[in-house]
């Protein structure tokens, strides 16, 4: 037997919302990892950190950016799930 579920309008603009502030969400971590990133090349280039330094720092900021992401879209998937549910 299929069930076919009516999902009410109000809901699916609740949840293109959601999506739409995770998005917002993701683009502003991104944004942070880019001032990171500016700010460690000064760094080098300024003489204050190492080249090593200066990939171990990128690298670290891409893991922390890569999590907090991750985070978002965990978040986003259960407050679907949540507003969706029947």
């Amino acid at each position: 037997m299929l069930h076919r579920w009516h999902i009410p309008p109000r809901d699916k603009k609740m949840s293109a919302r959601i999506r739409e502030l995770a998005e917002e969400a993701k683009v502003a971590i991104r944004n942070v990892r880019r001032d990171a990133n500016d700010h460690i090349k000064r760094m080098k280039k300024a003489s204050e950190i190492s080249e090593d330094d200066e990939k171990h720092a990128e690298a670290e900021t891409q893991k922390l950016t890569d999590g907090a992401i991750a985070r978002v879209d965990d978040m986003l998937k259960k407050k679907e799930a949540e507003i969706l549910h029947v």
